[in-house]
């Protein structure tokens, strides 16, 4: 069977002045050997990702792998809802969070403490998950970022790219905006996915779709449902 993707939780690049109001993407990815979460999303996500997968008619026990594209706390944050799961985590994130860059604050405390409490498969370089599923590194906005890449078949080459483009702005300009790795590994990584992928889901934007002309735009409104209670 060709790999599906869903989106579970919608994300999206806002911030305050100072701080980040940003949610970030939630993908639920379909195999041949069973459901597979690509991140799990920050604790503003918590309700609404179990609310997607009940949705679907899921729980979170029904998710066997979580593929963490990187170890920040709006990615890497409900990790404790799988911790029946098997991860799979970039070894060079994994060393990265124990000393991260001076300026990135955005690391949660005790991840590494947490996910050690479920199986762990540490991946390098690039590979397979499962039929028409594959790996590779992306870094640039941590050093040990992944995405992963899609053969869907009737969707084309798609890239779930985490931060490795995080929203149009990257996409669009061809450069990396935010690395704690360095900006010109993050513009390589875009580089790659720009010319490689047929659809492109962000870190924190709607999905881009490649155009006749090769560009990307997309086609889908991001909402942000504001309740004031």
């Amino acid at each position: 069977m060709k790999p599906t993707y869903d989106l579970l939780v919608q994300g999206n690049n806002l911030r305050l002045k100072d701080d980040f109001l940003g949610m970030s993407n939630v993908t639920l990815i379909g195999s041949k050997s069973g459901p597979i979460l690509f991140d799990t999303g920050g604790y503003v996500s918590r309700l609404g990702l179990l609310k997607a997968l009940a949705a679907r008619g899921l729980t979170p026990a029904d998710i066997p792998v979580v593929f963490l594209s990187h170890l920040h706390f709006d990615h890497a944050h409900n990790v404790d809802l799988f911790s029946h799961a098997r991860f799979i985590v970039s070894q060079r994130e994994w060393d990265y969070v124990e000393n991260p860059h001076q300026n990135d604050l955005l690391v949660p405390w005790g991840i590494r403490e947490q996910l050690s409490k479920s199986r762990i498969d540490f991946i390098e370089g690039e590979g397979l998950i499962d039929e028409g599923i594959s790996f590779f590194p992306a870094p640039g906005h941590t050093p040990g970022c992944y995405a992963i890449e899609l053969d869907t078949g009737d969707r084309g080459t798609v890239i779930i790219a985490g931060d490795a483009i995080k929203y149009a702005k990257e996409a669009i300009i061809g450069a990396c905006d935010m690395a704690f790795d360095t900006i010109e590994n993050g513009t390589r990584t875009i580089e790659r996915i720009l010319d490689r992928a047929d659809r492109i889901m962000p870190g924190h934007f709607p999905e881009l779709v490649k155009q006749a002309n090769g560009a990307f735009s997309w086609n889908d409104a991001a909402p942000f449902d504001l309740l004031i209670r």
